[in-house]
């Protein structure tokens, strides 16, 4: 396994209480799946995601890669968030440089790498083009790309394509999953989309109302490669109806509780 968690509870200090996000988590991910956690909102969704990436410490239990503890940010994981990580000063071929950069990575090889990123990525013609010159998928594109050049063990990514409209994140969904696959890294998503989580997943991690706790794992038995036909399959609608039928109760839950929050 390339990932473990045990026993992972987080809970916040906010003013004079405490809120319990997470709770009592055991995961483990196998060495190039791609993992979709789904969940109510505020169920810990992104808490989860943070405390995977080092980016928080839990508050009681482990979270080791390679068996190694995770405590604190790493080389050896990549993080992709939703909100627009593009620098805007910078062309694309120098944002897809920038990580590669940060790590010493010398610059004939960083330029290389970005130059095979810009292909696995679709952004051929685009290399000296700034974010503002791109829409919001290309500009993801770059982010991804950027985060993949490091070359991670482990890519962890939060509603990367959520601000998109539903048709243009299943198709930029097929392309991440052929990329993350051509690359070799494990990937974890974070996603309110239950079609997204259904095409693109190995396994669905669904969480249950706050605080957050493992209520189902559904593993996928569509096959790889991945396209956009999956789609119309009997066996991609039956995923799909599994997953909601996981989620349902607690949605519902969270909706009664505190309208539609956020995580």
């Amino acid at each position: 396994m390339i990932l473990r968690l045990r026993e992972v509870s987080h809970t916040y200090r906010i003013k004079d209480r405490q809120v319990e996000a997470i709770r009592g988590i055991d995961l483990d991910v196998a060495e190039g799946e791609f993992i979709s956690l789904c969940g109510p909102s505020g169920c810990g969704k992104t808490t989860l995601l943070e405390v995977m990436s080092g980016l928080r410490r839990p508050t009681e239990g482990s979270v080791e890669l390679e068996g190694k503890p995770v405590a604190g940010p790493s080389r050896e994981i990549g993080i992709v968030f939703q909100e627009d990580s593009t620098f805007p000063w910078r062309t694309v071929l120098e944002n897809i440089e920038f990580g590669m950069q940060m790590l010493g990575v010398p610059r004939s090889e960083r330029r290389r790498r970005a130059h095979d990123m810009v292909d696995l990525v679709g952004l051929q013609g685009f290399e000296a083009t700034y974010p503002h010159q791109l829409s919001g998928g290309m500009r993801q594109r770059v982010a991804i790309a950027r985060t993949l050049a490091s070359r991670p063990k482990l890519v962890v990514m939060d509603e990367p394509f959520g601000a998109l409209d539903e048709q243009t994140r299943l198709i930029l969904g097929v392309e991440l999953l052929r990329i993350v696959g051509e690359t070799g890294a494990t990937a974890i998503l974070v996603t309110h989309s239950i079609q997204e989580a259904a095409l693109l997943s190995d396994r669905i991690v669904v969480l249950t109302a706050r605080p957050g706790r493992v209520k189902s794992v559904i593993s996928s038995p569509l096959p790889k490669p991945r396209g956009a036909g999956v789609l119309a399959t009997h066996a991609f609608a039956e995923v799909s109806r599994r997953i909601w039928a996981s989620l349902e109760e607690d949605a519902l839950l969270a909706v009664h509780r505190s309208g539609a929050g956020s995580n």
